[in-house]
């Protein structure tokens, strides 16, 4: 007899784990995404001491990468991995016989147009989110992966350093990289289950085993006394990165099932319980859902930083950093007082990259454009278009309401606390409104949601706009990085 959709063991990879699945009462995909990535973590100590770059070559340490990263996706995903390795080696053929003026362009069309189609394959496949856990993740972050490079490489091969932004400049790729190399880039295993996605040249000097002094070079480290530049270890960062994780296991076990998104749709629910308190509870559902998250991301930031990957440099009290690949801030996340500074802490990696793909390059409506683009790679659930459509809205009422009232509240401590708390409480309602559909896929809860919300923000956002005046938002896309290389390049003219 075949099994119903939602048994606890249903994944389209191994069934090794099927009976720890059926004891712990958790899906196996789930189980299955946990143990790679556990073992990634071990795997990820293992490659950073016993094929450092003292003790192996780029090539065994790319080929090894690799290698464990095809099988992570075949255990995970089986016959669906497929899907990944389609993608790389189109877009490995496209990023060598394209031009390189318009290698950005057919990269992103291939790349997110083979996303697109799988993601409404999969509703055939798997229902409405039925597996929480499938191939579009990693398809996901493979796309960015792709995107990133290409732009990166037109940069680099296909433009003038005058014509780059300074992050553009220090980021670009002068030449294409080899098969080994660009399949290392995009399958390996720190990354290839739950990202993030990372820049190129960062992960080649990683392989070669310059990126901790790269990092060091670039804050202007100073020896004072060292003979040499030191050599950080990750290992603190992992240990607070790994009881993060425990934390947030903890919570997504006790909480999250206990509060259901779904129940602020509850007739029952609705008609029982005033305004208000619906409002709270949407903070708590809200809350309740966000441990999974956490969960997934710090422990694919702490596998990366146990293999020696994700330095970022040292702060102002001179402690050195493991935050390079850090996908959320949790502390910025809950007290967030700007819509802009929650959306800059949650999920930091695709925030770059729709930055340096879309937003710097886009000629005109940078923040819609943006809005769309990230709606789109999330998948075609019409519940992540009234998310994203919404976003924008509130952003730009958010954006308004900053520029012409925050500075009357600067004059004063109290003022300032008080405009601080007012802001908080208005950000993480206005989170949480935007995002329950995120969460209830389909347009009939959603609408029924909005309903029960009296749509209130979507009328507060247009009253403001309407209400308040906007100032026109400078966007240079080609802005030259700095006025020196400017007179350098006039110089060199003469």
């Amino acid at each position: 007899m075949a099994e119903p959709p939602g048994a606890p063991h249903r994944t389209t990879g191994s069934t090794l784990l099927h009976p720890l699945s059926g004891l712990l009462g958790i899906p196996l995909d789930q189980i299955n995404f946990v143990a790679c990535q556990l073992f990634a973590l071990l795997a990820a100590f293992w490659f950073r001491i016993y094929l450092g770059p003292s003790h192996a070559s780029s090539a065994v340490r790319h080929a090894f990468a690799t290698l464990f990263g095809i099988y992570f996706a075949v255990f995970c995903f089986g016959w669906y991995s497929i899907h990944l390795f389609v993608l790389v080696m189109m877009n490995y053929g496209i990023m060598n016989m394209a031009s390189i003026p318009n290698i950005h362009r057919y990269s992103f069309v291939v790349a997110m147009g083979y996303l697109t189609l799988c993601h409404i394959s999969r509703i055939y496949i798997f229902h409405y989110g039925i597996l929480t856990t499938d191939f579009s993740g990693p398809l996901m972050i493979i796309t960015q992966k792709i995107t990133t490079l290409a732009c990166q490489l037109h940069d680099g091969i296909g433009r003038q350093a005058e014509e780059l932004t300074a992050e553009q400049n220090r980021l670009a790729v002068k030449t294409r990289p080899s098969l080994l190399e660009y399949l290392s880039y995009l399958l390996n295993f720190m990354s290839i289950i739950a990202g993030p996605c990372s820049n190129y040249k960062d992960y080649i000097a990683f392989i070669e085993g310059r990126h901790v002094h790269m990092k060091l070079l670039e804050v202007n480290w100073k020896q004072k006394g060292y003979d040499r530049l030191p050599d950080p270890s990750p290992t603190g960062a992992v240990m607070y990165k790994l009881c993060i994780t425990l934390v947030s296991l903890i919570l997504f076990l006790t909480l999250t099932k206990n509060f259901p998104m779904a129940y602020i749709i509850d007739n029952e629910f609705l008609d029982k319980t005033p305004f208000l308190s619906r409002l709270g509870y949407l903070y708590v559902v809200t809350q309740a859902a966000k441990p999974k998250y956490y969960f997934a991301w710090t422990l694919a930031d702490a596998v990366n930083n146990a293999a020696g990957y994700g330095f970022s440099g040292v702060d102002e009290k001179g402690i050195f950093r493991w935050d390079l690949l850090s996908n959320l801030n949790i502390w910025n996340i809950e007290t967030a007082t700007s819509f802009k500074m929650y959306i800059e802490n949650w999920n930091i990696q695709t925030a770059a990259w729709l930055k340096r793909v879309c937003y710097d390059r886009a000629p005109w409506y940078p923040t819609a454009l943006t809005f769309i683009l990230s709606a789109l790679w999330h998948g075609i659930y019409p519940g992540y278009y009234f998310t994203f459509l919404t976003g924008i809205l509130i952003t730009l009422a958010a954006r308004a309401v900053r520029n012409n009232c925050r500075h009357y509240f600067l004059s004063s401590v109290p003022l300032k606390i008080a405009y601080d708390v007012a802001t908080w409480v208005v950000t993480q309602l206005a989170v949480c409104y935007t995002v329950a559909p995120f969460v209830m896929l389909a347009v009939e809860p959603t609408i029924k949601f909005y309903k029960s919300m009296y749509f209130h923000m979507h009328i507060l956002s247009i009253l403001v706009l309407l209400v308040l005046p906007i100032r026109p938002q400078t966007h240079s896309m080609r802005k030259p990085q700095n006025q020196a290389m400017k007179n350098a390049i006039k110089s060199k003219d003469k």
